[in-house]
């Protein structure tokens, strides 16, 4: 189905290197970029353009974009997001969105891959050591920062700071003008290997997905859309709200089947059991 076809990664910030390799291979496509695409016209993670919309919305309508520029029929895009942990409060996360479309074969794939392995962070600094401290935290200068006047300010930024002596020059400069200096790291994928390793992780887990074809008319793409909670308590065997098993669906023939066990686990701690701890 894609076996030699010209595939388009619409990105701007060369996550065409951990994604290209594994769909050369996987898929037997020829990976390619189009210079002429700007994805931050539909948000950047340092506020200047606001992302309007949620990130599946937004990683679709830029896979999109790029494709009706491009005038191509396949392509994949992907959608960060930054913040805390929908479950580990206070843990920073990396919410990575993968968009895969085939319009030759009308075909929608994406996947969510959710990760704490992230360097997210910023603080006001006012010292000389409060920012080598944060850039050491920060993994600077693999990773690299962006200095602006203060957190609200988007006037006057600069991006991909990745040697010490422009740090220190441009907080300088920023200190010796304004009196403050807002530092944060840059989550753009060129500037964040953290970031790359999960689109590299998400990239894969997109692959298995795509190749999982449906039972009943081979069409790629067959995955998980919902789940059911149940999962027996291994003290008293009563279910619990931890998940017994996944509904896998189809999107072409809305062919279902549920699948028991996934992680095979089939019993759930009695910690989580509501009759033996409530």
């Amino acid at each position: 189905m894609f076996e030699g076809r010209n595939l388009l990664i619409a990105t701007k910030h060369q996550k065409e290197k951990v994604i290209a390799p594994i769909l050369d291979k996987e898929l037997g496509v020829k990976c390619f970029v189009s210079l002429d695409f700007d994805s931050d016209q539909l948000g950047t993670f340092s506020g200047e353009i606001e992302r309007k919309d949620d990130p599946i919305t937004t990683v679709r309508k830029k896979c999109i974009l790029a494709m009706e520029q491009a005038n191509c029929d396949l392509a994949i895009a992907s959608e960060g997001s930054f913040g805390s942990h929908p479950e580990l409060f206070f843990v920073p996360a990396n919410d990575e969105f993968l968009y895969f479309i085939d319009k030759k074969n009308k075909l929608e794939i994406y996947i969510r891959e959710l990760s704490t392995e992230t360097n997210l962070n910023s603080s006001e600094v006012k010292t000389e050591m409060e920012l080598l401290d944060f850039a050491n935290k920060a993994n600077f200068p693999s990773h690299a920062l962006i200095i602006r006047k203060s957190k609200t300010d988007l006037n006057e930024i600069v991006k991909g700071i990745r040697n010490e002596e422009l740090l220190k020059t441009t907080y300088h400069d920023f200190f010796i003008n304004y009196g403050s200096a807002y530092i944060e790291t840059d989550m753009r994928a060129m500037f964040n290997p953290k970031r790359m390793q999960v689109i590299e992780r998400a990239t894969k887990k997109l692959v298995e997905k795509i190749k999982n074809l449906c039972p009943e008319c081979k069409t790629p793409g067959f995955g998980i859309t919902d789940s059911q909670k149940g999962l027996p308590c291994k003290t008293c065997s009563s279910p619990t709200r931890s998940t017994l098993s996944f509904i896998y669906s189809c999107k072409k023939c809305n062919f279902t089947e549920s699948k028991l066990f996934l992680n095979e686990k089939k019993t759930e701690d009695p910690t989580y059991c509501d009759r033996c701890n409530p």
